[in-house]
């Protein structure tokens, strides 16, 4: 299939095209490069520009005929978006709006939107599964949901399918180690713990060991950024084959708490890394775990790397080349 990934030189993304590719498909790469990188998109077609553009997204279509799309391109802090809500919801609802117009105009009908557990608030009870009421505590988590409410009544008013894959933590990196973790500034748990490892920074904050779990620190779903492609490739497959648009929740099956993450680095990397312990955060639920049971049934999907370790020895791996 030709295959567009919008956002396919970031984190995800460029994980995604690395697999399309690996697996038989055309691709396309578009993205703006104001977070991701031009040297992470490894093969296929990439075309820089932004989703805002309207003329640059039907001339895309025009010259490369797309059979279905894969969104990766939406904005991603949670404190951000509560300081600067209007760039949220410009890139994140506005802009998709462009590209799903887009899509409609050129017939394509197969849509595969990079999706998040924000969508979900405070959860009533772990794991969550696709049921639980859909209560976003910020604008990141409301734009998401709002494209997903997008999705849902394009499907019922024109020829259009499309999966939403909610996630919880994309973690790791790429197993043969040419793709990793670049965010600038870096918000997630296990790279910043990497960096204090590697001696890129000086220590690691945890935010809060009072909580209702074995030794108080939050729990976590973890999958690997593998896994996480593997589900998108399975939903393009699904769609292929007529499945019809629905949504799924995808997790590696398990939690991890803020100090397993911590106690794995220090295993896998040897280093010793310095822990400042504070003040929880406000709105850090105790709990967040993912059930992804229709996941593995519908889309006959299955998580290969669950343990920890690995997941920290495949993201420790992409750390140190970023040393030399």
């Amino acid at each position: 299939m030709q295959v567009l990934v919008v956002g396919g030189a970031g984190y995800i993304g460029s994980h995604m095209v690395k697999m399309l590719l690996g697996a038989g498909h055309n691709v396309i790469t578009l993205d703006n490069l104001s977070s991701g990188h031009r040297d992470a998109v490894v093969g296929g077609i990439f075309v820089e520009g932004d989703l805002a553009d309207r003329d640059c997204l039907k001339k895309l279509f025009e010259d490369y005929k797309p059979d279905a799309v894969m969104h990766f391109a939406s904005y991603i802090q949670v404190g951000e978006s509560v300081r600067k809500p209007d760039i949220y919801y410009r890139n994140n609802v506005t802009n998709t709006l462009n590209l799903l117009d887009t899509m409609l105009e050129f017939g394509v009908n197969k849509f595969i939107f990079s999706s998040t557990a924000a969508v979900f608030g405070e959860p009533d009870y772990v794991p969550i599964d696709e049921a639980h009421p859909n209560r976003p505590l910020n604008p990141y988590g409301r734009s998401k949901l709002m494209i997903e409410q997008v999705l849902a009544d394009y499907s019922k008013a024109f020829d259009f399918r499309s999966v939403c894959l909610r996630y919880f933590n994309a973690a790791g990196a790429d197993p043969e180690g040419q793709l990793g973790e670049r965010h600038d500034p870096e918000t997630h748990l296990i790279p910043l713990i990497l960096q204090a490892a590697s001696g890129r920074r000086e220590n690691i904050h945890v935010f809060g060991r009072d909580y209702d779990t074995p030794d108080g620190t939050c729990i976590r779903d973890y999958i690997h950024i593998v896994d996480l492609c593997s589900a998108h490739l399975a939903a393009l497959e699904y769609l292929n084959n007529g499945g019809m648009s629905d949504r799924f929740n995808l997790g590696n099956g398990s939690g991890f708490s803020v100090q397993q993450v911590i106690d794995a680095v220090q295993m896998v990397s040897t280093k010793k890394v310095t822990v400042v312990n504070g003040p929880r955060r406000e709105g850090d639920p105790a709990r967040l775990v993912a059930d992804s049971a229709r996941a593995r049934k519908i889309l006959s999907w299955a998580p290969k790397f669950t343990d920890l370790e690995t997941i920290v020895a495949h993201a420790w791996q992409w750390e140190l080349k970023q040393l030399s």
